[in-house]
């Protein structure tokens, strides 16, 4: 800040860790959900305006790496991920390392019943803050729109 307490252009640009979470219950089995998360090429079934590909030649677990790409042609943002964590059916974490989007994410599934799951999905995204702001509207808006759809495809499969 400078001696009339506003912030500097600098400050506004420097990276910060930034939370965001959503969480939703879908009517079906937690393995069937763990299914559908774990099947990476047909995640842009359910994901808005998105394609994955694997990267690696290992398809699932802990070095499993994938890309993403968000946008409508070919103007849009790539997600390069490697899984960091996979606990079937409960937990998959995995870091983001591509050049824009930085951070780290987490799938985590909870059995409420035997035909019940909760999904937590949670980012760290690594962003300017002032960036973060104006991005997270519409990114909360998308995943919310895409776990929507991941929830209408797995109970109308039951």
């Amino acid at each position: 800040m400078d001696n009339n307490g506003r912030r500097s252009i600098a400050s506004l640009s420097i990276m910060r860790s930034n939370h965001i979470a959503m969480s939703l219950v879908i009517d079906v089995p937690i393995q069937k959900v763990w299914d559908a998360l774990a099947d990476w090429e047909s995640q842009g079934e359910w994901m808005l305006q998105t394609t994955v590909e694997l990267t690696s030649e290992i398809r699932s677990g802990v070095g499993t790496s994938i890309a993403a790409f968000t946008g409508i042609g070919k103007l849009g943002i790539m997600d390069h991920m490697t899984v960091t964590a996979w606990n079937p059916p409960t937990v998959c974490d995995v870091v983001h390392t591509g050049k824009i989007i930085k951070g780290t994410g987490r799938f985590e599934l909870t059995a409420l019943t035997p035909q019940s799951t909760r999904f937590d999905w949670s980012e760290e995204v690594l962003a300017p803050r002032a960036l973060f702001l104006l991005i997270a509207p519409g990114l909360y808006a998308g995943v919310r729109i895409s776990l929507s759809a991941l929830r209408r495809q797995l109970q109308q499969r039951k």
